[in-house]
């Protein structure tokens, strides 16, 4: 299926609906995406009762978005760049900004956050306070192995590699090739800025 842009108007409420059972989207978005993504099925565009214009979904063209996946701008921004790959079952919060450079693969069940909540004293519960925003990045032509979550706040550097099942809690230079939980820098791309093999 090949959406040009949509933009808050009668006129795509219709094709919305007839759309229900590839994607789900929220209307007070602002959506944009590039004739040549490639969707697949029951993928979740949404901003939860945002007011329009305070939240933006961008796609570039020549991505691909697999099956599953959620989208979730939560009054924030998602950016996704061209040529990405977004794998089966991933979800992508853009409380705080996300935004994905081109040439990115992210494997299945991959988790971009771009918040944490609030940690209050004892007595007073979590869930009444605010997320704290922070925005997420990842660079140029980066790896998420499968199962991949990046925690708000990290900026992962041009041509990383994060091996599976990692949990990212801190930001990576360009060319790392990190994993583990809390991910570690285990070693470089040949020809990135860290590399010392000659």
């Amino acid at each position: 299926m090949i959406i040009a842009r949509l933009f808050h108007c009668r006129a795509f409420n219709s094709l919305i609906q007839t759309c229900r059972r590839v994607f789900s989207i929220s209307t007070t978005t602002s959506l944009s995406i590039c004739p040549s993504v490639k969707l697949g099925r029951d993928i979740v565009f949404e901003t939860h009762r945002a007011q329009v214009n305070q939240s933006s979904i961008t796609v570039g063209s020549d991505t691909s978005i697999e099956d599953h996946v959620r989208l979730e701008a939560w009054r924030g921004s998602i950016n996704v760049s061209n040529s990405v790959f977004i794998g089966p079952f991933t979800v992508i919060y853009g409380h705080g900004g996300v935004d994905i450079g081109e040439r990115t693969l992210i494997a299945m069940h991959c988790r971009i956050l771009s918040s944490n909540h609030t940690i209050p004293n004892y007595e007073t519960p979590i869930s009444s306070c605010p997320d704290t925003k922070s925005p997420t990045k990842l660079g140029r032509d980066v790896w998420l192995g499968a199962g991949v979550t990046i925690l708000g706040g990290v900026e992962i550097g041009d041509g990383c590699v994060i091996g599976a099942g990692s949990v990212v809690t801190k930001s990576l230079p360009p060319g790392a090739i990190a994993y583990g939980i809390p991910a570690v820098i285990q070693g470089w791309r040949k020809g990135s800025p860290g590399d010392k093999s000659e």
